[in-house]
């Protein structure tokens, strides 16, 4: 396990060489933000543990041809070939997602499964919001993640594979994301 101290320069650094060494990503590397076993303890890091495979390598691929773009993540995904992508979506599929630390508020408890039906949430993430195929796990995600990453969707600053989420998120109010996150966050990921 990397040491927390370590910054996310020499992470991606030492990941980039291994990569460009031709050996394939080391998960382990991940683990400086994205937490032990995928699981993030930084509330502005996505968890990626127990995300479907194909939700990962697809993130991974977007990340390196420019399609969504972060000043962590680009550098990281740059390099990868797409067996190393896949390797790093298998094994963090198969960890198990921690659960929430996060405690929803009453309010969003009661009016978050109207939202989520309303705004067709389960549609696409499945019913229990555990996420499915190239659709992301929302259940017990983190807060502030889910928050930043729903308001650039509205905006369309946030890039999706179909644009179905850059749609859905123009009809959500401010309020509506308060609430629709605070009940996500708060879900059990299992």
């Amino acid at each position: 396990m990397i040491p927390a101290r370590i910054n996310a320069a020499a992470v991606a650094a030492a990941f980039l060489f291994l990569a460009g060494a031709g050996r394939a990503a080391d998960p382990n590397l991940c683990a400086a933000c994205h937490g032990e076993g995928g699981n993030s303890a930084n509330p502005a890091v996505p968890s990626i543990a127990q995300q479907p495979a194909q939700f990962i390598s697809t993130s991974l691929f977007m990340f390196r041809e420019g399609n969504r773009k972060d000043p962590q993540m680009s550098p990281m995904a740059a390099n990868l070939a797409n067996a190393d992508m896949n390797e790093l979506a298998k094994f963090f599929a198969e960890q198990k997602a921690a659960p929430p630390k996060h405690k929803s508020s009453a309010e969003s408890v009661e009016a978050g499964p109207g939202l989520a039906k309303k705004f067709n949430c389960s549609q696409c993430h499945g019913a229990k919001l555990l996420g499915q195929q190239h659709i992301p796990r929302l259940a017990g995600q983190q807060l502030e993640y889910l928050k930043v990453q729903l308001r650039a969707f509205k905006a369309g600053t946030r890039a999706d594979i179909d644009g179905n989420m850059t749609s859905a998120a123009q009809a959500l109010t401010d309020k509506d994301i308060e609430v629709l996150t605070d009940y996500l966050a708060g879900l059990s990921p299992q």
